[in-house]
């Protein structure tokens, strides 16, 4: 037996919004995009990386308010571009926690938590 990578499914509530945070400010690329027709919600799948999330307009999807960890090496690297792009809605911080990793924690714009996670250098 061997189990597989995850895919987090997080909901969402306005596709412009959506997209905005995670293809314009996380970097994300739109994988593919899914409707039962053209009055539906859109399911899409984004990816960077090896990291893949499904975003769902569909009630009973995800929970608003969810929260996922992902693994990243260059989380220092992560955290400047994303200042530098001056994003009106996150400033996200750098920090070293007592466990021993680097994290940036940011909140997209439906309340669902993304922590950007790797160890923390020994010195």
């Amino acid at each position: 037996m061997k189990l597989g990578a995850i895919t987090p499914i997080l909901r969402i509530f306005d596709e412009d919004k959506a997209r905005e945070f995670y293809v314009g400010f996380l970097g994300f690329q739109v994988d593919w995009e899914h409707r039962f027709d053209e009055n539906a919600p859109l399911y899409q799948q984004v990816s960077r990386d090896g990291c893949v999330l499904h975003l769902s307009g569909h009630f009973g999807d995800g929970c608003p308010g969810s929260a996922i960890r992902i693994e990243t090496t260059g989380v220092s690297e992560l955290q400047a571009d994303l200042i530098a792009k001056r994003y009106k809605h996150a400033r996200p911080g750098l920090e070293k926690t007592e466990w021993g990793t680097l994290e940036v924690r940011l909140t997209d714009p439906f309340g669902n938590r993304l922590t950007f996670s790797e160890p923390a250098p020994t010195e």
